[in-house]
């Protein structure tokens, strides 16, 4: 069951990726890049910018002087370990061991610093910043860098994770193979799940069905967003996965709204599946068919030389058209996820007993100014409320030379299982 033809990064990546980065510290005139890596089981949308440039396991901090080779800092033990069994496997390995360090602690970061003779210097930082959707304001810890900023007084830290970012979102041809290896892992997943689901069935058995299809197929996909019922709002992790409860039983009529989450080597594409346990209901049908010119509306916008801001002017004319509600983002960013499309909160409005919560501001559009290129993947995710039904369609597409690259087409409507017709 796994892919005979699995893409791997050359030599020539590599160099190609530490270029763009010492390209971009003689630009913005850095002397150093420290990149912080967020934790490698994070889940969907990690904070994971040190893997592209170890073409490693997700979690270290990354020390990359202009002139120099970079340096790795591990968080335990165990890092080094596999490091040296993927090494005698013949493996590719970016990083030997001279240029990794054992920890990443505050005192390493700052003997780092200090070898490499950054101490008075200018050092770009990846981790500062605000990085959607999981952390606001960053993610380095306060502890940590207090003391790192203790140790370097006469040393300038300055946030550059949204410059860099947006060089790196262009992939080059051996990154978009990956990416469509991806895209091809999440329609098999998406596709497991709609031969599992039926009524009768636990939900837990569709969920499982879909995990089981990317784990055979050489991957480890992050956890799923998954819901069901006859009518569910909502978009996370299944209740049963963090309270002590049993998952449903589909019935028929229900639905199932799903975000599947595949991910290659680093590379990730986005799935958002709507299953109709038999037939659909009119409403949902509805909605979806406003999805779908969302959808496509997106697809005639995201053209090279436009901005990630006019793709979103123009999907925004099918939905301010319609008679419903958007229930979420229509479109983002992959690899890395930095621009995302803005939407209403109309939660008050439309759910009963919302106005019981804090409420909600409208959400901006992140990047609008972005011009697109060549390369650029999306997760195009357009969403539709009518009545109570939501239909959540879409997936993964990338900008291409002149028309986009739609990857995952099958995901671009409702799916439909097993169930009894209605009368």
């Amino acid at each position: 069951m796994t892919d005979p033809e699995v893409p791997a990064y050359s030599t020539a990546e590599r160099d190609r990726r530490w270029n763009l980065a010492r390209t971009f510290m003689a630009r913005e005139g850095l002397d150093a890049l420290l990149v912080f890596g967020e934790h490698e089981d994070a889940g969907p949308a990690p904070f994971a910018y040190d893997t592209w440039f170890t073409n490693g396991r997700a979690g270290t901090t990354v020390v990359f002087p202009r002139d120099g080779h970079p340096v790795s800092l591990f968080p335990m033990e165990m890092f080094a370990k596999d490091h040296l069994e993927t090494a005698r496997r013949g493996d590719a390995v970016w990083f030997p061991p001279r240029h990794v360090r054992a920890s990443r602690d505050s005192r390493a970061i700052a003997a780092t610093l200090g070898e490499l003779g950054l101490a008075g210097g200018t050092v770009g930082v990846v981790g500062l910043e605000p990085a959607p959707p999981w952390h606001p304001e960053g993610i380095v810890p306060y502890g940590l860098w207090s003391s790192v900023l203790e140790r370097f007084p006469g040393t300038e830290f300055r946030p550059v994770g949204m410059a860099l970012a947006r060089l790196m979102m262009p992939l080059s041809d051996e990154e978009t193979a990956v990416v469509r290896r991806s895209a091809r892992i999440g329609d098999a997943m998406a596709r497991a799940m709609v031969g599992a689901a039926a009524a009768g069935v636990p939900e837990s058995e569709v969920y499982a069905a879909g995990m089981a299809a990317g784990y055979a197929r050489g991957t480890t996909p992050a956890a799923m967003h998954f819901w069901s019922g006859p009518d569910p709002l909502a978009s996370g992790l299944p209740p049963w996965s963090y309270r002590p409860q049993a998952p449903r039983t589909l019935r028929d009529g229900d639905v199932i709204s799903a975000e599947v989450f595949s991910n290659v080597a680093g590379r990730h594409t986005q799935h958002q599946v709507t299953i109709s346990i038999g037939e659909p209901h009119p409403d949902l049908r509805r909605a979806a068919g406003v999805a779908r010119a969302v959808y496509d509306a997106c697809l005639r916008a995201l053209r090279p030389g436009r901005t990630f801001g006019e793709a979103v002017d123009a999907m925004r004319e099918p939905l301010e058209a319609a008679d419903g509600w958007e229930f979420g983002p229509a479109i983002h960013a992959l690899n890395p996820m930095i621009a995302l499309s803005g939407f209403p909160s109309y939660a008050a409005e439309h759910l009963p007993g919302a106005g019981a919560y804090p409420p909600e501001a409208r959400h901006p559009t992140l990047c609008g100014d972005m011009e697109l290129a060549p390369g650029m993947t999306f997760a195009l995710e357009p969403n539709f409320v009518c009545g109570r039904h939501l239909a959540y369609l879409g997936g993964t597409v990338i900008v291409g030379e002149d028309e986009p690259v739609e990857l995952n087409p099958y995901t671009a409507r409702i799916l439909q299982a097993a169930g009894t017709p209605r009368p």
